[in-house]
């Protein structure tokens, strides 16, 4: 199963220290190679993660959704090595370095939350190689399985149109990958959302843990 961490803190009651800000469809949040002071929080919406190769072309690391955070790897005021680009309409909460310390202060929870989210984006960058040489089916397996651990649940509130437009898969690949894990009973898809029932398949597709 993939490695989950359990968290107990109310982010609806930390909002307030944040700044409210919207986001139109493929507008950039943040870009690769500014600077970072602060991370979000997604209240509303789709992000995706990406990273730009030496060569200018550009890989999917992650699908934000949600309850999850954005650009904390940045926190040390260096600049950003991954972009995030609103997949549709969201909305997300900004929380400056200042922000950090104020919410340390309000839930120190907070901060192991924080650090284990650090280190998790950390090892999805550090597999960014490995992914390029992965079928459609073993990088789809590794977007649910990174969404999975840091939603903290196998229920992803993803629909199909969602993943077509966040991995860049055609909707007929993507159709037919999800069609055999359905009658594989390895995922079970309901209007708005997909439950993984049988993560361990997905990790047996990649070889190796991801996550």
């Amino acid at each position: 199963m993939a490695i989950l961490f359990d968290s107990d803190i109310n982010w609806e009651s930390c909002l307030q220290f944040g700044t409210r800000q919207f986001f139109k469809e493929k507008t950039t949040i943040y870009q690769q190679g500014t600077m970072g002071d602060g991370f979000y929080y997604i209240h509303k919406g789709l992000v995706k993660v990406t990273t730009t190769t030496p060569i200018g072309k550009e890989r999917l690391l992650n699908i934000a959704i949600p309850r999850q955070l954005l650009g904390v790897q940045a926190m040390d005021r260096q600049p950003h090595f991954t972009t995030a680009t609103a997949v549709n309409e969201s909305i997300l909460y900004y929380f400056s370095c200042e922000h950090f310390q104020t919410l340390i202060k309000a839930q120190p929870s907070i901060l192991n939350m924080f650090i284990k989210t650090v280190i998790h984006k950390m090892h999805i960058l550090a597999d960014k190689i490995y992914l390029d040489t992965l079928t459609p089916e073993q990088q789809l397996s590794a977007i649910l399985l990174n969404i999975c651990y840091e939603f903290k649940k196998y229920e992803i509130p993803l629909t199909q149109q969602d993943l077509t437009k966040c991995t860049g898969l055609t909707r007929i690949t993507l159709y037919k990958i999800l069609k055999q894990w359905k009658e594989e009973e390895i995922i079970e898809m309901n209007g708005k959302k997909f439950l993984i029932k049988k993560p361990g398949e997905l990790k047996k597709l990649l070889g190796k843990v991801l996550i």
